[in-house]
């Protein structure tokens, strides 16, 4: 049993280090724009089962007690897509989703991503573009270019980004319509069929079982910007309670290291 017991502390141990680094990852990550919290949850690696003696040697007799877990394993990674907070910039290139769903954008490589990261720029060929250099896409996956400068205007401020993604630059007395529409997509799986692959973009973990379909329930925001939805205090509070579960566990390998030791030195003076 104190064998048995080293292992199964050690198991939660190594699940108490998992949590708290995934914790550190939501403590580092609260002022990303547009990033997701993560959440892991654990199963028992095993259920041994215990059983009691109730004969003697010669005829034996066990009775079930129960199982004893060996230790615990991180089962799934979840996301958490709760909204983040709205924050207003006035920049009328800065979108944010209310709602289901995230832009669609490509990297320089090929490499299609999603992100509910909407600080967006334009490039000197006026593409739309993320702050990483990623090409924003319109509902026909086609690069988003917004040149408001070759139909005379010379202000950004003049362009006007609608709820469902249509673009239009306005005047007093001018408004020109684009063809291009910013795509908003969603997965049908979304807290365990997608993955992070890094600032803030999310790709399925397999397109055909989970594939992206375009966002019906949305509406962008122009000139705000949705923030991490990280949250500082319910972070530390985590950080403090898992800490405190692995000193328990420290205390109690220190104890059964001793118990151990001592069952060892009476065997050896019993020898």
């Amino acid at each position: 049993m104190l064998v048995r017991s080293f292992e199964s502390a050690t198991k939660g141990m190594l699940s108490l280090i998992e949590s708290l680094d995934n914790t550190a990852m939501n403590l580092a990550n609260v002022n990303t724009t547009g990033y997701k919290k993560t959440e892991l949850t654990f199963k028992n690696i095993y259920d041994a089962k215990v059983v009691e003696n109730t004969g003697t040697v010669l005829c034996g007799n066990t009775r079930n007690i129960g199982t004893l877990s060996m230790g615990p394993k991180t089962d799934l990674i979840h996301y958490d897509f709760a909204p983040g907070a709205m924050q207003e910039t006035g920049n009328p290139l800065d979108l944010a989703i209310e709602g289901d769903g995230f832009f669609k954008v490509q990297s320089q490589s090929g490499d299609v991503s999603y992100t509910r990261n909407g600080q967006f720029i334009l490039d000197s060929g006026s593409f739309l573009r993320t702050t990483e250099g990623d090409a924003v896409l319109d509902t026909q996956d086609r690069p988003i270019q917004i040149d408001f400068r070759e139909i005379g205007f010379d202000d950004i401020k003049k362009i006007t980004i609608g709820q469902k993604g249509n673009i239009e630059i306005n005047d007093k007395d001018r408004k020109f319509t684009l063809e291009q529409q910013i795509a908003v997509y969603d997965f049908q799986n979304k807290e365990t069929g997608i993955f992070n692959i890094g600032s803030s973009k999310f790709i399925s973990r397999d397109n055909d079982t989970n594939p992206p379909i375009l966002a019906e329930k949305f509406t962008i925001q122009q000139g705000m910007l949705e923030m991490s939805n990280s949250n500082v205090i319910k972070e530390m509070i985590n950080t403090i309670n898992v800490t405190r579960n692995y000193e328990s566990l420290q205390k109690h390998v220190k104890t059964s290291g001793d118990m151990l030791s001592q069952a060892i030195g009476v065997g050896r003076l019993k020898a």
